[in-house]
């Protein structure tokens, strides 16, 4: 079965969700983001997937305190990116205790860059976010066209020695209008990438979508608005359960 991520994105030390990652679009859904990862953990989610929002706009991690906390507070691997475009950024985010970073920018912009980081914590610490729009990788937050496809980049990236990415349809994330599973299949296919899938899950018809592409490479895929909007079978009641709950269970570390 395909593994689902929660999505935690960060903004201002708050937990949000933007309509196609456009700054001015965010709705919070939390004023405390380690409560929220400690809720997911608490519904058995395996994974967290935590984005510096702010990092991603300005260039530089803003975030890493609440990053630390997250990873404190639970006893699962979490994945962090926004705005990671130095070694220093990378190591710096890599010591909080993460399992793995998204590199985006940079691993458009800094070919030396992204060798490195591969050589010295290897390619199942080091991800590539692939954002695109209309087959284009964007790139500083999303403000920026790179000019490069997405399957062009994939397949350089696969030969620098990347194994995994997360493939983002930028038209379609934060809309819950459905994911791109044809753009999903094609760049996988022609790619060769493991691929963590995101933007546009609007229900569980999307997740059985992307179930038939896990034979093609797409064993992932990142949720974020659905899940917060309670758009699934059982999100609702545990929401309901978790208002009288003052100890969510064992979810902490040790």
């Amino acid at each position: 079965m395909i593994l689902v991520i929660p999505a935690i994105d960060l903004r201002q030390g708050k937990c949000v969700r933007l309509i196609k990652g456009e700054a001015g679009t965010e709705k919070i859904y939390s004023d405390d983001p380690v409560k929220m990862a400690i809720i997911w953990r608490g519904e058995n989610f395996k994974a967290l997937h935590v984005v510096d929002l702010d990092g991603a706009f300005e260039g530089k991690p803003k975030n890493l305190q609440a990053l630390k906390s997250i990873v404190n507070a639970v006893d699962i691997p979490v994945e962090f990116g926004g705005g990671l475009r130095t070694y220093e950024d990378v190591e710096q985010a890599i010591n909080t205790g993460i399992y793995r970073v998204i590199i985006g920018t940079a691993a458009v912009n800094d070919e030396d860059l992204l060798l490195k980081l591969l050589k010295d914590f290897g390619a199942r610490r080091i991800v590539v976010g692939i954002d695109m729009l209309d087959g284009i990788v964007q790139i500083k937050g999303w403000k920026d066209s790179s000019g490069i496809s997405s399957i062009e980049l994939g397949k350089k990236l696969k030969a620098s020695g990347v194994a995994r990415v997360i493939y983002t349809d930028i038209s379609r994330d934060g809309t819950l209008r459905g994911v791109n599973a044809e753009a999903m299949r094609d760049f996988a296919v022609q790619t060769g990438l493991r691929v963590t899938a995101s933007g546009g899950v609007s229900s569980y018809q999307d997740l059985l979508k992307l179930q038939e592409l896990e034979s093609v490479g797409v064993d992932s895929v990142v949720v974020g608005k659905a899940l917060y909007e309670n758009r699934f079978p059982c999100v609702e009641l545990w929401r309901m359960n978790e208002k009288s709950l003052d100890d969510l269970g064992p979810t902490r570390r040790s």
